[in-house]
């Protein structure tokens, strides 16, 4: 008999890419099961540690299982009481997203019934919003696309959780709307912007030169400062309350100079003390 190491639950919207996220979890050699109606979650755990070579389990659990779905928050919580750790993951996308993937994919919603797209993801939000606000990890697909999802899917699982907290750094654009996976925001519109300098417009903050004129700025050293300390802080509490996800929106108006600059410098600083630091430019090229 195996002792299943990790269980991972994966849920969230319709056409927010919960295929693509198992895909990645069974790259990393977990033992993926799609649409499982959650009653079963006990059972199906029993089963895989009877066998000898799995240790490392995913379960798929979504509207499709309709009237099974109601009890889901009690299986989790009956799995965790037996002494094995679950860790969900909640996939979001803006709605506009969501209905453009649905059409493209020519699928009705299963929770519309003959009304419209609209009328089922509506349904769906109200449905899944408790076990949104429970979920270790939200992602938001809406600017993702396949590669980047399963990105972050590696970042997050293809070590042991034990290895202390998993950092998201996502530079935006406010412009563009504030990411709603972040735990925290942090608004780089304080810092001078280097769009105003005509030999930097064209540039982005991944640019050497854009980089140095937003970093020589003391208001920029002190803010990396003190998110340094605020991180610090914060990776201990969440860790000591088992929460080993964080992910940190910086932004600034268009997400293409401040924010990309101060998000790079942040991340190196991070990984320079041994962090596990992910970063995600949101809308780089939107400009």
């Amino acid at each position: 008999m195996t002792t299943i190491t990790e269980f991972v639950l994966v849920t969230g919207m319709t056409g927010a890419g919960r295929s693509t996220a198992a895909k990645a979890l069974e790259k990393l050699g977990y033992y993926v099961v799609d649409n499982l109606p959650p009653g079963m979650l006990g059972e199906l755990l029993a089963q895989v540690e009877s066998a000898q070579d799995i240790n490392r389990l995913a379960v798929v659990v979504d509207s499709r299982s309709r009237t099974f779905f109601a009890g889901l928050t009690d299986a989790i919580a009956e799995i965790q009481h037996s002494g094995t750790a679950v860790r969900t993951v909640f996939l979001e996308a803006a709605d506009d997203v969501l209905v453009r993937r649905q059409e493209a994919a020519r699928r009705p919603h299963p929770l519309s019934a003959e009304g419209r797209l609209m009328d089922g993801f509506v349904k769906e939000r109200e449905l899944l919003k408790v076990l949104r606000g429970r979920a270790d990890m939200v992602i938001d697909t809406s600017s993702l696309n396949v590669n980047q999802l399963s990105a972050r899917m590696r970042h997050a699982f293809e070590h042991p959780t034990d290895e202390g907290l998993n950092i998201t750094l996502v530079s935006f654009g406010f412009k563009y709307g504030v990411p709603i996976d972040a735990n925290l925001i942090a608004d780089m519109r304080f810092l001078p912007n280097p769009f105003w300098v005509p030999e930097l417009q064209p540039q982005t903050g991944l640019d050497s030169d854009v980089s140095a004129y937003v970093l020589a700025q003391s208001r920029a050293a002190e803010f990396l400062d003190e998110y340094e300390r605020l991180i610090a802080l914060l990776t201990d509490g969440f860790v000591a309350e088992d929460k080993l996800y964080l992910t940190i929106g910086i932004g600034c108006t268009g997400g293409k100079h401040r924010s990309v600059a101060m998000t790079e410098a942040l991340s190196e600083r991070l990984k320079s003390k041994g962090g596990n630091t992910l970063v995600v430019h949101r809308d780089l090229g939107k400009e």
